[in-house]
């Protein structure tokens, strides 16, 4: 019968996936969802404000566009407009009707807690991009039988917080709350689980149910899974997470970036699983791998969000990583290349308009709008002239990590200043307690002078130290428990700076037992 079953499966994903196959191109797509986009918030409070009426039907749209609206970041477009729906219940602000939940962002920059907005039309535009994604597991050479396994869905509490007319929590128990019926049968660990708001309750339960379920796939932030999977091979006293669950053979991960967590992750299987890398944040599903082997994504150019591409340079940019202008030069998808890193400006069905997501791709096939993840507006480092981007530092963090056979966890690094001269302070966690701080000070540099010309230069003449602290990885999850942020989308900031920075510092002198580190 599973067989059967699993061979029904496969051949209706197969067939979803070539209905979503369009002979219409990425841009063209995307001309078509921006005048969607103006002609359905026309008459909001935004549409009527800035002219989408007349706006929807000129010429030249995506130039049109961007000249008569400003680009915005969160804090700007939350006090002039999201505040207004969020605060008030006020109804046709930004997007038509009652927006009917806000998801509670794990962000690293600007507000310590951002209130993004989820519209019953975004989540019908997640739940399509779902489906999608589902149907590409075809191109995965899955047997037909792997589709009757279940799905480990690791998230935040499905339980948002009802406030007036609308609800908060992480997206992911928005998600939750609102998952197909078809999808109970596969899903795990159920909401007696993940309606638990302690995390550390949360791991325990899991591992108690784990020899119960037969897992196929898993979806889930790297940092978490591993996590869990550490403690049920620990409870078990098992060698891998196979001899509990064979049959785990596909991992959908997304929210940061994986290869950090590769080498760590691996030792805890018995045999190697394919992945599938995804783009996802609290604004919408963006991109997802297409194809085995290949942590490359394709942006979803249908999917009720227009997207605009800002050359990350000093001219759009300043050295905080913020605009510098309300109209920066911003291009659409037909403009783009694959030598320039861009930062994202998103308009969704959500109500955001112009908004500066704050990450940077970078393309890696135009005809197909391919891209990869390359880092942070305000998560760069260049205090000397280095520009080094997140990209960078996770490669480093990678090829050391291999070198020294160090099992690196997390880590963050942040410029110091040394007199007249500059540093970089590093901290990380790692498995391997003999690789000593000074090994990794070198094999870091080395590998960061490989990939980065204008950091090489700026170790001969500006950047003079390059220092490493080695932390328990308990220390990175308690700072992010202490400021709440231990959730489904927990992710440590690759780079510290300012007041975020003086935050974590004072936390390590704080914490018991800092002494012994």
């Amino acid at each position: 019968m599973s067989i059967l079953l699993g061979t029904l499966i496969q051949k209706g994903a197969q067939i979803g996936a070539l209905s979503k196959e369009k002979s219409i191109s990425p841009y063209n797509q995307q001309q078509l969802v921006l005048r969607w986009l103006l002609r359905k918030a026309q008459d909001s409070a935004f549409g009527r404000y800035y002219g989408f009426r007349h706006l929807a039907h000129t010429h030249n749209l995506p130039q049109r566009y961007a000249a008569q609206i400003p680009a915005m970041d969160y804090n700007r477009i939350y006090e002039r407009w999201w505040a207004q729906a969020h605060l008030c219940d006020t109804p046709d602000v930004c997007w038509p009707g009652l927006t009917p939940y806000y998801a509670l962002s794990s962000g690293t920059s600007q507000a310590a807690t951002k209130y993004i907005p989820v519209t019953e039309d975004m989540l019908r535009f997640m739940k399509r991009g779902a489906r999608q994604m589902f149907f590409d597991l075809t191109k995965f050479g899955i047997p037909a039988k792997q589709y009757t396994r279940q799905m480990l869905m690791v998230g935040s509490c499905t339980v948002p917080k009802q406030e007036g007319r609308h609800f908060t929590g992480d997206l992911s128990g928005i998600l939750g709350l609102n998952r197909p019926l078809w999808m109970e049968r596969f899903y795990r660990p159920g909401k007696d689980i993940t309606n638990l708001s302690d995390w550390g309750e949360r791991i325990e339960r899991i591992a108690q149910e784990a020899p119960k379920w037969d897992i196929g796939f898993a979806v889930s932030n790297p940092m978490w899974l591993q996590l869990i999977l550490e403690r049920i091979i620990a409870q078990y006293g098992v060698r891998h997470i196979h001899e509990i669950w064979p049959n785990f053979a596909l991992y959908v991960h997304g929210g940061v970036f994986f290869e950090p967590y590769r080498t760590s992750f691996e030792q805890l299987l018995g045999k190697p699983v394919s992945y599938l890398n995804s783009y996802m944040a609290s604004e919408g599903l963006f991109a997802w791998a297409q194809r085995p082997h290949c942590s490359d994504m394709q942006l979803t150019t249908d999917s009720g969000i227009f997207f605009e591409f800002v050359p990350f340079n000093a001219e759009n940019f300043d050295d905080n990583g913020d605009l510098c202008s309300e109209h920066p030069i911003s291009i659409a998808l037909n403009e783009v290349d694959t030598r320039t890193e861009y930062a994202l400006l998103i308009s969704t069905c959500a109500g955001a308009w112009r908004y500066l997501l704050g990450d940077t791709v970078r393309f890696t096939d135009v005809e197909k709008a391919g891209i990869k993840l390359t880092g942070r507006t305000k998560q760069h480092i260049s205090v000397c002239g280095e520009h080094l981007s997140v990209d960078n530092l996770n490669e480093a963090i990678r090829r050391a990590d291999a070198q020294l056979q160090a099992g690196i966890r997390e880590f963050c690094v942040s410029g110091v200043r040394l007199g007249s001269q500059w540093g970089h302070q590093w901290y990380l966690s790692c498995d391997n307690t003999q690789v000593r701080p000074e090994q990794l000070e070198q094999a870091l540099d080395a590998a960061l002078c490989a990939l980065n010309e204008d950091y090489a230069v700026e170790r001969i003449y500006a950047l003079k130290s390059v220092r490493v602290r080695v932390l328990p990885n308990r220390i990175f999850l308690e700072w992010l428990a202490s400021k709440g942020k231990l959730n489904g989308q927990a992710k440590v900031p690759r780079v510290m700076k300012g007041g975020q920075l003086e935050d974590f510092e004072r936390f390590l002198k704080n914490t018991v037992d800092i002494g012994s580190i």
